[in-house]
């Protein structure tokens, strides 16, 4: 195996001096009113997912159902987090508690590198 390429990714909109800009990743989980198993969870994610395909600001989401069943959820890759409190709405935490029981967590975290082993690459974002 070779050696993974590093890319730096300059993003629209950094500042000037050269500086990278990280993108914003959103881990957001809810309790489960009642256990969940792996094949509920999907039926639901995928009828929730179309909704997020070519959603403006959204990089990718990965959708979660912990071992327990207990708690589920969606990690998130926003270009930036203004874009991801555009969707993080009251009405879009009301749509997650009518869905799911709770209303939402939510963390934001700077995700400077990223490590691709599908791609064979690291990336500063």
């Amino acid at each position: 195996m070779g050696a993974a390429k590093i890319l730096e990714l300059e993003l629209p909109g950094a500042p000037d001096q050269g500086e990278k800009m990280s993108k914003v990743m959103a881990i957001v989980s809810f309790k489960l009113p009642q256990r969940q198993t792996l094949d509920q969870a999907t039926a639901t994610f995928q009828s929730t997912a179309p909704k997020y395909l070519g959603m403006p600001g959204l990089l990718r989401k990965n959708y979660f159902l912990a071992e327990d069943g207990m708690r589920a959820g969606g990690v998130y890759l926003w270009e930036s987090r203004q874009a991801a409190e555009r969707v993080y709405t009251p009405e879009w935490k009301a749509f997650v508690k009518g869905k799911y029981g709770n209303e939402p967590e939510i963390v934001y975290v700077d995700t400077p590198v990223l490590v691709d082993n599908e791609q064979g690459r690291i990336a500063s974002l």
